[in-house]
């Protein structure tokens, strides 16, 4: 139980670094070149960054969930 509460956190951690890292890679491409993307009510590279946010986080989201969780299941015996 403790290993399986372990790799979920693992997961949601993992999703907010790489949640992190969209948002400063997706600032830099809006601050670059989409200043008039418009999104959530703001723009250019605040817009930007807010979708490299979402969208960082889903995927680390998912490769955590797939590294983790899925090898998890994967390896038990039958």
């Amino acid at each position: 139980m403790f290993k399986t509460t372990l790799r979920i956190f693992a997961v949601i951690v993992i999703g907010i670094i790489s949640g992190a890292i969209g948002m400063i890679i997706g600032a830099l491409i809006g601050g670059n070149y989409a200043e008039q993307f418009v999104f959530n009510g703001v723009q250019g590279y605040e817009a930007t960054g807010q979708i490299g946010f979402i969208l960082g986080a889903l995927i680390g989201l998912i490769a955590g969930w797939w590294f983790l969780l899925k090898r998890k299941s994967m390896s038990s015996p039958n």
